[in-house]
């Protein structure tokens, strides 16, 4: 029995000293927080603008994003002094994806596809190289269904769940691969609507609270090949969530500014519906006419046919080298009116480097995430169109 309270007493010490010696830490990381919260705003401010300024590209801008978790007053000035990429050029936080790129020049990604596991990753350009190691943006991940096809989209590498955290949107193609639907996790503006399905309401609907991720931000169609020719694509991109006063002489394209906290109580309650919606056609149709006014249109830069090399061609400035009919190049169509300073300029561009390298380049109105979703639907079997 002495035996034995030797042990509990034992064991009671032990106990103590490791939660003496846990809050002993806990007051110093307290104190070390505090201290480097109490730096006067005016220093803190320049020495945060400067290390901004020099880490100008990645990997060193990585300690533009170190300084940004130090504490909550440093990430708020952080906030402050790292510019979008529209202004900068540079894409520093995650919510830069979601963001308008430059508006002078093409951000240089491309994109890895893993055909065995039926996923594409998305990387920044580091180097001139066509492809380098690059800095990892986004990925997708394919998902075959009876009557579509999904690319759920997400900021971690390899975690491409729908249920997610890291989800921030999906693309969605028809049957025969001529119809998408670019889905965004977050709403642009205020007084999106959600996409709800349509279907009575059945003995197994359960109301939970679950994220509204579900709001159409673009529709993209591809013309019906009924020659079965090899010819290029033709493409129409309707961007709904960008007006087309957005590529005007002052015009401004919706910006996202941060994720929402991911808990429950911060969503609204939705119903979920185990029974099956209508017909993918009804949603695949595209938006209403009221919602399709105003909106940007974006079309495939027609190729010209090149009769020394038997084939057509587009000017990728070098960022292309393998011909396909993956290959494509988007610019603002006539159909946006009168001709500004943006009219004509090349949006977003995609084309082939290796077996399973490709390019993928973007500028303002469009994000990295809205460029990526456009260039997956290249990756889709188009039964229709070839």
């Amino acid at each position: 029995m002495k035996f034995g309270y030797g042990l509990i007493s034992r064991s009671r010490r032990v106990v103590q000293d490791s939660s003496m010696a846990m809050a002993a830490e806990a007051e110093i990381g307290g104190l070390r927080r505090s201290c480097w919260e109490n730096m006067p705003q005016e220093l803190l401010r320049e020495v945060l603008m400067r290390i901004e300024a020099s880490e100008s590209s990645w990997p060193l801008r990585r300690n533009v994003v170190a300084c940004a978790g130090v504490c909550r007053s440093w990430r708020e000035i952080v906030k402050e002094v790292v510019r979008t990429p529209e202004v900068s050029g540079k894409l520093t936080f995650p919510i830069s994806v979601k963001q308008p790129g430059p508006r002078d020049s093409l951000v240089q990604c491309f994109i890895r596809r893993d055909r065995s596991t039926q996923t594409y990753h998305l990387y920044l350009n580091l180097t001139l190289a066509l492809a380098d190691d690059g800095k990892f943006l986004l990925a997708a991940r394919k998902v075959r269904r009876t009557t579509c096809t999904d690319y759920i989209i997400s900021l971690h590498a390899d975690n491409m769940s729908r249920g997610s955290s890291t989800y921030i949107g999906k693309l969605r193609s028809n049957f025969v691969g001529t119809k998408f639907i670019i889905y965004d996790g977050l709403p642009l503006h205020a007084g999106t609507k959600i996409m709800k399905s349509s279907s009575t309401l059945s003995s197994k609907q359960v109301s939970l609270r679950i994220p509204a991720r579900n709001y159409p931000v673009a529709h993209l169609s591809y013309e019906l090949n009924v020659l079965g020719s090899r010819g290029p694509r033709r493409m129409i991109c309707m961007m709904d969530a960008i007006p087309t006063s957005a590529i005007e002489r002052g015009g401004v394209a919706p910006t996202q500014t941060d994720f929402p906290l991911s808990n429950a109580g911060s969503f609204p309650l939705l119903p979920f519906f185990r029974s099956k919606s209508r017909r993918l056609e009804n949603i695949l149709a595209g938006p209403s006419t009221d919602q399709r006014d105003g909106a940007l249109v974006l079309r495939n830069k027609a190729p010209r046919w090149h009769e020394q090399l038997q084939c057509w061609c587009l000017n990728f400035h070098g960022r292309v080298t393998v011909a396909s009919v993956k290959n494509f190049q988007l610019v603002t169509s006539a159909e946006n009116g009168q001709a500004g300073p943006e009219h004509g300029k090349v949006v977003v561009q995609f084309g082939k480097v290796g077996k399973d390298v490709f390019t993928m380049d973007y500028r303002y109105p469009l994000s990295a995430f809205q460029a990526f979703a456009i260039c997956l639907s290249s990756f889709d079997t188009k039964i229709a169109c070839e």
